[in-house]
């Protein structure tokens, strides 16, 4: 069972004993497959998990892979809205070491871009980086900004951040090379919880400016 492609230019490849990676080839067809996968779950070989990331999704625990890659390998998947999850509010204060040079870097105050990070609804696209780090999606491409060209070697667990054309908040401290808005006391991971991830995919997410407690 080696890659199959089809015209929709889906990639189905095995991985493992009993996974299939399939490449969509952008985060837009990687949501509208998402969704088309979570809406026919049911009528496909059982699995266990749908894991998206950038540009692909992993099968993981195939029932049938040899079946479930040729009913891929047809496969088409029309636009679709992403899939939405439930709504996570993150208060949010804006006192991050990268704030002021943001805001340069989008020529407004650190006001206005404290303003601009909570206007949109973000949805997180896929996970990933660390456990329990979502990378999320809906600022507009006007606000997309570079990793930091020098990474730091040790970020707090909180930080609210930006890179490129996502945001997303450290579940714990670690090296990143993201630019820092704020911070927030929400707990990303807790392995006392069910699930232990708070922002899983599809999860919508709105950052609330909050005062320093």
């Amino acid at each position: 069972m080696e890659g199959r492609q089809n015209d929709g230019a889906l990639t189905v490849r095995p991985v493992g004993e009993d996974a299939l990676l399939v490449t969509a080839g952008s985060a837009e067809r990687v949501a509208s497959l998402y969704a088309e996968l979570l809406a026919r779950r049911a009528e496909l070989p059982a699995v266990t998990e749908i894991v998206p990331a950038a540009c692909t999704v992993l099968l993981d625990g195939v029932a049938d892979r040899a079946a479930l890659a040729r009913e891929l390998a047809g496969w088409a998947p029309p636009e679709r809205p992403p899939a939405e999850g439930p709504l996570v509010s993150v208060p949010t204060v804006y006192d991050g070491a990268d704030l002021a040079e943001v805001a340069d870097l989008w020529e407004v105050s650190p006001e206005a871009a404290m303003r601009i990070h909570t206007e949109p609804e973000y949805r997180v696209a896929f996970c990933g980086f660390a456990p329990g780090f979502g990378y999320l999606t809906g600022l507009p491409e006007r606000y997309h900004v570079p990793r930091r060209a020098t990474p730091r070697s040790s970020v707090p667990t909180g930080s609210v951040a930006l890179a490129g054309p996502y945001t997303g908040v450290y579940p714990r401290s670690s090296p990143g090379g993201w630019q820092l808005l704020g911070h927030t006391a929400l707990r990303l991971w807790d392995t006392g919880r069910e699930p232990a991830a708070l922002l899983a995919p599809g999860t919508r997410v709105r950052f609330e400016a909050v005062a320093r407690g």
